[in-house]
């Protein structure tokens, strides 16, 4: 994949060199897991001119890249900082950073027995429909479904429709909690059909440490690091970067608000 066509000022040349705008993906930048419209894409690119941005997602790179790049455009050269899965896998100005892995800090006995109480789990609930894929390793986490990370869109909308309504996610949550209250780990609803698993600590907050780091690399210290998400209460995937001292949260309710809010913001 070629480079994204834009040429941008060097980090230590932008207009407001010391902020950066980091952005969750679903329903911020995207719609659920489908492609950012040309306006947001035109928008991020204006902003890239001005100052710093990257994006935060649970995700893993091939979906945010299905979900922000092309099949000629390179995501990690569309932001300054990529942070696929909270930034457990992490790319600044396109080449990789330190990742760290789930499994090996759980270990496999532990981590089969998590897996093997939420397939019961789903075995035993019923729903409108189930499709496949109910649990899904990354590298920094486990994603959890109860239809399935298979289900169409339409099965999507029809699945969040009813979590809303019977609180499957919510249910299971509370009962991992309970089964395996000794793992350390952090429990994180998303999107719209699933939650993410993951060590305590391993939140998004997680990605602020390579932001920290830009000290040491290029000698520019982010003194203002704005955050915008939309699972941003108790319990949503945004929360806790949303709520972290170091930043400054921003709550939208969909990638037409991020908009708004971008071009109020930053006088795009």
């Amino acid at each position: 994949m070629t480079e994204a066509a834009s040429v941008y000022p060097s980090l230590e040349n932008r207009p407001i060199k010391n902020t950066v705008v980091l952005f969750d993906v679903d329903e911020t930048l995207t719609p659920a897991r489908r492609h950012a419209s040309p306006e947001m894409l035109e928008l991020l690119s204006r902003l890239r001119h001005k100052c710093a941005i990257g994006f935060v997602g649970g995700s893993n790179l091939v979906k945010q890249q299905e979900q922000l790049g092309s099949s000629t455009i390179d995501v990690t050269t569309m932001f300054d900082f990529c942070f696929s899965e909270n930034g457990l896998t992490a790319f600044r100005l396109g080449k990789s950073l330190a990742s760290n892995n789930f499994i090996q800090w759980l270990g496999e006995d532990k981590y089969q027995a998590l897996v093997d109480f939420v397939l019961k789990f789903i075995a035993n609930t019923k729903l409108p429909r189930k499709r496949g894929t109910f649990v899904e390793f990354r590298n920094g986490m486990v994603n959890i479904s109860p239809v399935g990370r298979a289900a169409s869109v339409e099965e999507r909308d029809e699945f969040e429709a009813f979590d809303k309504i019977h609180n499957i996610r919510k249910t299971l949550v509370e009962s991992l909690k309970k089964e395996f209250p000794d793992y350390g780990l952090t429990y994180s609803i998303g999107g719209q059909i699933s939650f993410d698993v993951f060590p305590t600590g391993w939140d998004k907050t997680y990605c602020l440490q390579h932001i920290e780091a830009e000290k040491g690399i290029s000698g520019i210290e982010y003194k203002t690091i704005h955050f915008f998400g939309d699972k941003t209460f108790v319990g949503g995937n945004d929360y806790e970067i949303y709520e972290d001292p170091r930043t400054i949260g921003h709550s939208v309710d969909g990638p037409q608000d991020t908009i708004d809010q971008l071009k109020k913001l930053f006088d795009l």
